[in-house]
């Protein structure tokens, strides 16, 4: 028996027992849940095809984990401006495995569509390593001793000295 799920934006074929990695979840790891947007059905022969959702199919899963993808690196660049940005991204996701799919979920036992939510625990960012600073005693602050003012003698001014005109000479004409 196979399905056509839909979760976090994206479509999904999927059969009992698989793993995916889906766009994150409300969930943390060890919890179950159900996947109500089911397009197709397909089992051994009978298809069942939504408009555009199968009425009363869902799939159930439950969450193995959940952890962060590679980093991608977002490159930015106007040519001739010196324009160049460069950032990075990692998007956060849940690997689910399939357990079972349902066709019709009134058919069901109420015990086998229990949803079982777990937090998911907050992911602290990694620190950021700095140089460690040089240790300050703030406790017992040392006094500042007063420094004596340095008074300079004036220089003494010198004489009027007589100048001299400069003298100008004509440019030979050509």
């Amino acid at each position: 028996m196979l399905a056509v799920i839909k979760t976090g934006g994206k479509q999904y074929v999927v059969k009992e027992g698989d793993v995916l990695h889906v766009e994150k979840l409300g969930i943390g790891a060890g919890g179950t849940l159900l996947l109500e947007e089911v397009f197709l059905i397909d089992d051994d022969g009978k298809t069942l095809v939504g408009t555009p959702v199968v009425p009363n199919a869902v799939v159930k899963a439950v969450v193995l984990e959940t952890f962060r993808d590679e980093k991608v690196l977002v490159f930015k660049k106007k040519r001739r401006k010196q324009f160049r940005r460069t950032r990075g991204h990692r998007q956060t996701l849940a690997k689910i495995q399939i357990q079972k799919i349902y066709p019709d979920r009134t058919v069901v036992p109420a015990d086998e569509l229990v949803i079982v939510a777990v937090p998911v625990p907050e992911v602290a960012p990694a620190p950021v390593q700095t140089k460690p600073k040089a240790k300050i005693n703030k406790a017992t602050p040392k006094p500042k001793a007063e420094k004596p003012v340095a008074v300079k003698p004036a220089k003494p001014k010198k004489a009027a000295a007589t100048v001299k005109p400069k003298v100008r000479t004509k440019k030979a004409a050509k």
